[in-house]
């Protein structure tokens, strides 16, 4: 997939590119091209494993930085508060309508800046769809306008008293779900749905019981750290016995949906009323998010900028039809493919050699070490492997004694390195140089002598012998070949 980021062809024009952009920085605030330039070469020196970064393409990247960024246009296509509009209302219809394409939605939003503020659109659209234009219609009003202050008053209310249940944060859920640090988590009402104890798998049951307990308004479905698949047609059914709106957060698996991996029950924009995502991760796009929803929800949506959003990032919202635009070809669902065998790899790879592993697989892009059979927390195993040139993120496993700070767990993904071009043995020699690091890993304890959960040593000579390997498994698939700065 090296190919992708830098074809041969392309490469000199590439480089001149970047070269030509970093003089320009570099004779404002040289600082800030020697930070650019040192990034590409710690990104292309480490073995980078967070399921939720990935490498974009030149064309994205240089798709950012334009004049695009200079202009405002709160509103939406044909509709903006601003005049001079028409380039950008250009931009925001080929992102929609590469999205509609690519996932097969009714409609698309291009606006949101992340996947949290597409998940704040989502909530909002939902309790507009399902709170306030009931409200409207028991007042007789037509618009939001007329409503009175003893109507916004009760309105307010109902707003506030609407409940959401999702995966548990431990389970794999993300923070965005409904959980009290987060604004989800203020404005609902939220319940947790988790895993089987045993065998740590969604249990839909489960999730079927606590649903016509709890009786949500919204069932969210999605995950940041489970590493299977779900049936979404399931948790439709879920959703639809109790009466909830069904909103799927697709942000890690959007590129496994785009490449075709997950089709049928496992693809969710069949089955979901709304769907988010992010932009980059799998779908390997720059930095932002996407909103698809059925044309019920349309407009609702549509109200994101002002609602939730401030003006839309006009540069970005380019960047991303450019990324979708290359998520439609044949060669992007060769790569998703190649990212859920590479997984499968690199799971198999630490099994053989006896590492734990939450739910003892994978079938999608993430593998979830448990790392508490090496005596260590998630915060000692990442720091180790950071140290090693091995590139991670701690993570709870489900009923975690460590809590969401220190971790038992530590996740993988193969987004990354597949984009580079890695395959089935460069992974399972990853998962060989992760376990050796590991084994030799020993926590120490705090000054006063108490345990440290953060505290850790690592045996003489394994730092630099991990990253010669790991120089040697890079060397073979550059990043971003041919561009030389």
């Amino acid at each position: 997939m090296t190919d992708t980021l830098a074809p041969s062809s392309m490469a000199q024009t590439a480089s001149q590119a970047y070269r030509s952009a970093l003089a320009v920085i570099e004779s404002v605030e040289p600082r800030i091209a020697e930070a650019t330039r040192a990034e590409l070469a710690d990104q292309r020196s480490s073995l980078k494993l967070i399921a939720s970064e990935n490498y974009a393409s030149p064309a994205v990247l240089l798709t950012m930085g334009t004049w695009f960024s200079d202009k405002y246009a709160e509103g939406t296509v044909g509709h903006r508060f601003y005049a001079g509009c028409q380039n950008v209302d250009t931009v925001e219809s080929l992102a929609a309508e590469h999205a509609r394409e690519l996932f097969g939605a009714e409609y698309a939003y291009a606006q949101p800046h992340s996947g949290i503020d597409a998940n704040l659109v989502a909530f909002w659209a939902i309790l507009a769809n399902r709170v306030e234009l009931p409200a409207l219609a028991e007042h007789g009003v037509k618009g939001i306008n007329d409503l009175s202050e003893q109507d916004w008053e009760e309105l307010r209310k109902k707003f506030g008293n609407q409940r959401a249940l999702g995966m548990s944060l431990d389970a794999g859920g993300h923070l965005t779900h409904g959980f009290r640090p987060n604004i989800s988590g203020k404005m609902f009402h939220q319940r947790s749905y988790g895993t089987d104890p045993e065998t740590q798998l969604l249990d839909y049951d489960a999730v079927r019981r606590t649903a016509k307990e709890f009786k949500p308004l919204v069932l969210i479905a999605g995950y940041s750290a489970y590493p299977r698949r779900v049936n979404f047609a399931k948790m439709a059914e879920i959703a639809d016995e109790v009466g909830a709106t069904l909103m799927v957060d697709m942000a890690h698996f959007a590129g496994l949906v785009a490449g075709k991996v997950f089709t049928g029950e496992d693809n969710p924009v069949p089955y979901a009323d709304i769907v988010t995502t992010t932009t980059h991760k799998s779908l390997r796009g720059p930095r932002g998010g996407l909103v698809l929803a059925t044309k019920e929800y349309a407009d609702s949506v549509d109200r994101g900028c002002p609602m939730v959003l401030g003006g839309p990032l006009s540069h970005v919202m380019a960047a991303k039809a450019v990324a979708l635009a290359e998520a439609r070809t044949p060669e992007f669902q060769t790569y998703a493919q190649q990212v859920a065998d590479n997984a499968k790899s690199l799971a198999d790879g630490f099994l053989r050699r006896g590492a734990k592993l939450v739910t003892g697989g994978t079938d999608n892009h993430i593998v979830l070490l448990d790392v508490t059979g090496f005596g260590l927390t998630g915060r000692q195993a990442e720091s180790a492997l950071l140290d090693a040139g091995i590139v991670t993120n701690r993570n709870s496993v489900p009923n975690d004694p460590n809590g969401a700070w220190y971790t038992s767990g530590v996740r993988f993904g193969t987004p990354a390195l597949t984009t580079r071009g890695f395959g089935a043995d460069e992974f399972d020699r990853v998962a060989e140089l992760t376990v050796n690091v590991l084994k030799n890993t020993t926590p120490t304890t705090t000054a006063a002598g108490a345990p440290g959960k953060a505290k850790y040593h690592l045996a003489d000579g394994v730092v630099q012998a991990t990253k010669a390997a790991s120089a040697e498994l890079l060397g073979k698939h550059p990043l971003y070949p041919g561009l030389e700065l």
